[in-house]
C-alpha cells in the first residue's frame, strides 16, 4: 500500500551538500533550540529534552559519491518513570558512524532482491534533496539511545497485596516458578 501523503519535515535538520564537502571533511557542531526540542520530545513521548549538543565529522569515501558521518552527541532528557510515573531527569551520550550514498537505480518494485547477509550494510540514501541531514541521523541515535523502561533512582517495584516476594524485584511462586524448580530437578 502507498500513499501519497507529504513527509513532514524534520524537527530537527541539519542538512549538508556533499558537493560541499572539502576533500580532507568537514568538522563541524550542533545544538538544537528550544523549538527543536519541544518537537523532538513531542515525537519521542518524552515530557521534555533540556540540551541537545554535539559534533560530527563529515568526509567523502575514496572521492567517490558516497559520504560518511561520524557524530557524537550529549542529551538532558526528562523520562517518566515505569514503576511510579514519575518524570525524572537522565543523560543520554553516544556516538554513532553512518555511510550515505546514492539510491540504488537498478531496483523496480516488485523485483526480487537477493541480500547476503555476510555483506556490509547498504548506504543510508541522500535525502530527497541529495543531502545528508545530520540533524535528523542525530535524532534517530538519540532515540535507539534512550532507555525504552527508564526507571527513576530509588523507585521499588512492590507487590501487590497478598503478594510475597522472595527478593527485590524477583517474581512471586507462580506456577512457572514451580515448573522452573521441576526443570532444575530433571537436570
Amino acid at each position: 500500500m502507498t500513499t501519497d501523503a507529504p513527509v513532514p519535515p524534520p524537527e530537527f535538520s541539519r542538512p549538508h551538500s556533499p558537493d560541499r564537502i572539502p576533500p580532507d571533511g568537514f568538522v563541524g557542531r550542533f545544538e538544537a533550540t528550544p523549538e527543536e526540542r519541544a518537537a523532538l520530545a513531542a515525537r519521542f513521548g518524552l515530557p521534555a529534552i533540556a540540551a541537545l549538543a554535539g559534533e560530527f565529522h563529515l568526509k567523502t569515501v575514496a572521492g567517490g559519491p558516497m559520504v560518511r558521518l561520524t557524530a557524537r552527541f550529549a542529551a538532558d532528557v526528562t523520562q517518566t518513570c515505569v514503576v511510579t510515573l514519575e518524570p525524572f531527569a537522565a543523560h543520554v551520550e553516544d556516538g554513532f558512524e553512518m555511510l550515505y550514498g546514492p539510491e540504488a537505480d537498478d531496483y523496480r518494485p516488485g523485483q526480487e532482491i537477493h541480500l547476503d547477509v555476510d555483506a556490509a550494510d547498504p548506504p543510508e540514501p541522500f535525502d530527497a534533496d541529495g543531502m545528508v541531514d545530520v540533524g535528523e541521523a542525530v535524532a534517530e541515535h538519540l532515540s535507539l539511545a534512550l532507555d525504552p523502561f527508564p526507571r527513576k533512582p530509588g523507585a521499588v517495584v512492590e507487590a501487590p497485596k497478598g503478594v510475597e516476594l522472595d527478593g527485590p524485584d524477583t517474581l512471586p511462586n507462580t506456577p512457572f516458578t514451580a515448573l522452573a524448580a521441576l526443570k532444575e530437578k530433571l537436570r
